[in-house]
């Protein structure tokens, strides 16, 4: 059957490996600088609350929310959802993910182009991640035209995550370059501190890239699987 292909894994395992090696990051440099408290002591919660109030941003609450690295900001709600460790904590690393929220923020405030894209696409990409594959494997299914034009619509309804998972990347990057310089311009962390913050931020990164390159890679199995058929 076409999904035990074994050139499925030429397609899956690169970006696997990629996306293994930046949760090792990610992990690796939040549970380090997790440990460095900050010479100021302000928590992550109080820097994103500093950041949002000497920006215009009053409006926007900074809330606690569970999970592991489930910070966020939701435009639509204009709420900053910090996890636990992030809220509470006085560290680098707490620090460094809230003030990339923040960014966010900044950047809705502002109508940041690609934001405003990511945002509008929610609705379908929703649709595209979870039907697209669907889909595509009941149009190999089927026999004769009608098979090919439903894989085709699943591999075009899948098309939306890639598109999304790349629409992401100017927008994380851009958050950590606001997060970066805004925390040194309004001194909450030192330029020593700052290192610390660039370890974490950039991790994070990588794990946004790897999110991108699974995506597409997928995307590009999906089309080489249709042409081998055709």
């Amino acid at each position: 059957m076409f999904y035990f292909d074994p050139l499925y894994f030429l397609f899956a395992l690169p970006p696997l490996l990629l996306g293994l090696w930046a949760q090792f990051r990610v992990k690796s440099a939040f549970n380090k600088y997790s440990q460095v408290t900050l010479a100021n002591r302000i928590s992550g919660a109080q820097a994103a609350r500093m950041i949002l109030d000497r920006s215009g941003l009053g409006n926007v609450d900074v809330e606690e929310t569970r999970g592991m690295l489930s910070d966020h900001y939701d435009p639509r709600s204009k709420k900053l959802r910090l996890s636990e460790q992030v809220y509470e904590l006085p560290s680098i690393a707490s620090v460094g993910v809230a003030a990339h929220e923040a960014g966010h923020a900044l950047q809705d405030k502002k109508g940041y182009i690609p934001l405003q894209i990511r945002s509008a696409m929610v609705p379908a990409v929703s649709i595209g991640s979870n039907l697209g594959p669907i889909i595509f494997i009941v149009g190999m299914f089927i026999a004769g035209s009608f098979g090919t034009t439903l894989a085709w619509t699943g591999i075009l309804l899948f098309a939306a995550t890639a598109l999304f998972a790349l629409v992401t990347l100017p927008v994380e990057f851009d958050a950590s370059k606001r997060a970066k310089e805004i925390l040194v311009s309004q001194g909450i962390v030192s330029r020593q501190e700052l290192k610390g913050v660039n370890a974490v931020l950039d991790a994070a990164a990588l794990t946004y890239v790897a999110a991108a390159a699974q995506a597409i890679m997928q995307l590009l199995y999906f089309i080489t699987i249709m042409n081998r058929r055709n």
